[in-house]
C-alpha cells in the first residue's frame, strides 16, 4: 500500500454509516405518518420488534466494544490500526452495519409500518455501495493476504 492511501484510510462516499440507517427509518416512518401509510399488524409484532432492535444495537454495540478494544478507530474514513478479526467480526465482516440493519427492520415492527421494511434493503445497498465496497478495497490494499483470507472465512453480512 502506498504511504499516502494508508494515512488517509478508505475512499468512502458516507462519512457516518449510521446516518444512512437513522435518516432512513425517519424517511420511512415519516412516509407512513404523512404520504402513504402501509400498517402491518400482527398478534406479537411489536414483541418481536422490540428483540430485533435490542439484538440489531446488541450486534452494533459489540462490533463498536471490539474495534475500541483493539484500539483501532470506528470511523471509516480514517487510518485504521489494524485487522479486527474477533468477537462479532468472526461471524460477520461488518456487524455494526449488520446490527443497524437488524434494528432498522424491528424499527419497522414496532411502528407496525411495511415502509421500514421496504427501506431496509436499499439502505443495506446504500451502505454496501457508498461504504462497504470503499473500505474492503482499503483493507485489501492495507492487509493484503491477510484480509483476503479474512473475507474467504467470514461473510460480509451474516
Amino acid at each position: 500500500m502506498n504511504a499516502p492511501a494508508r494515512a488517509r484510510g478508505a475512499a468512502v462516499q458516507v462519512k457516518a454509516p449510521p446516518l444512512l440507517y437513522g435518516l432512513s427509518l425517519a424517511a420511512a416512518l415519516a412516509v407512513h405518518q404523512w404520504v402513504l401509510p402501509l400498517p402491518l399488524s400482527l398478534p406479537g409484532l411489536t414483541y418481536a420488534g422490540v428483540v430485533l432492535v435490542v439484538a440489531g444495537l446488541g450486534l452494533g454495540l459489540s462490533g463498536v466494544v471490539t474495534v475500541l478494544a483493539h484500539r483501532t478507530t470506528l470511523a471509516p474514513h480514517l487510518p485504521v490500526s489494524r485487522l479486527v478479526v474477533a468477537g462479532p467480526y468472526r461471524v460477520s465482516r461488518n456487524p455494526m452495519y449488520t446490527g443497524l440493519s437488524v434494528a432498522l427492520v424491528g424499527a419497522g415492527l414496532c411502528a407496525g409500518s411495511w415502509w421500514p421494511l421496504i427501506v431496509a434493503p436499499l439502505c443495506m445497498l446504500a451502505t454496501y455501495r457508498w461504504v462497504i465496497r470503499a473500505e474492503e478495497a482499503y483493507l485489501l490494499d492495507r492487509f493484503g493476504a491477510d484480509y483476503q483470507r479474512y473475507r474467504a472465512q467470514v461473510r460480509r453480512w451474516l
